[in-house]
């Protein structure tokens, strides 16, 4: 179901001299490594997969490829995110073996319903075919916008779960093209605009706005159970595009002005079980907005986001997502396999 460009890598690889790698794979491209790793071993290069969870390009094992004595990482389904990397890298966005003009044209109807004029957003997995969606929504009368997106994404068009830049544009609606819930329900919540999600697998389009306020519900539900918490566990990533220590400390520095106990816990892989121990009465999370949002349900005690504390505190009244923003993207990455030597910055 996606393509993965073994040729293309092993070219890199070449050029590299390696003699062992890392493969670094999410859970369902796990099978895509394994048929890698067969064909790199095939070609005289030791392969060693990465068995841990990844989370995406924010999340890459370069520390484990270094300590491996690998002499690269090989980093599948994501495309590069600006950082620090320890051994040079190689991303491969593993593109999706699927046409969206189908589930497009299946959905004209709905898409219709956004406006005129539209935002035009999607994931990596599908980004090598926002061009040619873009030209048949045009087609069909549609002024098509495509939000530029800053330094966390690689090319205009594309969203992360934490990063919602390229949404954000003078347009009625926005349209996401991809499977899952998570991204197209960001967009919703961080736009504020209706959302359409066209899933051009099942040709289904899901509008998100009840999605959107189920959310928000929830969240507020949060918000509410944490009121009367005194003592703030702090939790900061140590996942190298995860790490926002300077917010962490600030959320911190707030909480204490306002006469809250508040510590700061640095963790890898943020969990519940692993905090349950401690005597804090709420949890703060400041690093993937995934956690707090996904498995809130597993926490037996509240568990919040940077700007849902700026709420408990009185600094803020609206509901808003926390997105980790970046810096303005100097270049685009190439629409396919792309590498970064060590190197880079944070």
């Amino acid at each position: 179901m996606h393509e993965v460009s073994s040729r293309e890598i092993l070219k890199i690889l070449r050029e590299l001299n390696a003699k062992r790698v890392l493969i670094q794979t999410p859970e369902g491209l796990k099978r895509e490594a394994r048929s890698l790793a067969d064909f790199l071993e095939e070609n005289g290069i030791e392969a060693i997969i990465s068995g841990d969870i990844n989370y995406g390009a924010c999340d890459p094992a370069d520390r484990e490829a270094k300590l491996l004595g690998c002499d690269a990482l090989i980093h599948l389904g994501h495309s590069y995110m600006t950082l620090h990397l320890e051994v040079p890298t190689i991303f491969v966005p593993a593109f999706a073996n699927v046409d969206v003009v189908p589930a497009l044209e299946k959905n004209l109807g709905e898409i219709r319903k956004l406006g005129k004029r539209i935002a035009l957003v999607t994931t990596a997995q599908h980004i090598h075919q926002l061009r040619r969606a873009r030209g048949f929504l045009e087609g069909k009368g549609f002024d098509v916008l495509v939000g530029e997106g800053d330094s966390r994404v690689s090319w205009p068009g594309q969203v992360l779960g934490c990063n919602f830049a390229a949404a954000k544009v003078n347009a009625e609606g926005v349209l996401f093209i991809g499977a899952g819930y998570f991204h197209p329900l960001g967009v919703a919540v961080a736009t504020g605009k209706p959302t359409l999600a066209v899933n051009p697998y099942s040709g289904d389009a899901i509008w998100m706005g009840g999605e959107a306020e189920r959310l928000i519900r929830k969240r507020w539900a949060q918000i509410a159970k944490a009121m009367d918490a005194q003592r703030f566990g702090v939790v900061v990533s140590t996942k190298k595009g995860q790490l926002r220590l300077a917010e962490a400390r600030k959320i911190v520095s707030l909480l204490r002005e306002h006469g809250k106990y508040a510590g700061l816990i640095a963790m890898n892989h943020i969990n519940y079980p692993a905090l349950e121990g401690f005597d804090f009465d709420a949890y703060v999370v400041v690093a993937c907005p995934r956690v707090p949002m996904d498995d809130y349900e597993n926490w037996r005690k509240p568990v919040l986001t940077p700007t849902e504390v700026e709420i408990i505190l009185g600094l803020r009244e609206d509901y808003a997502f926390d997105e980790i923003l970046g810096a303005g993207r100097e270049e685009d990455e190439p629409v396919g396999v792309s590498f970064h030597g060590a190197g880079g910055s944070l």
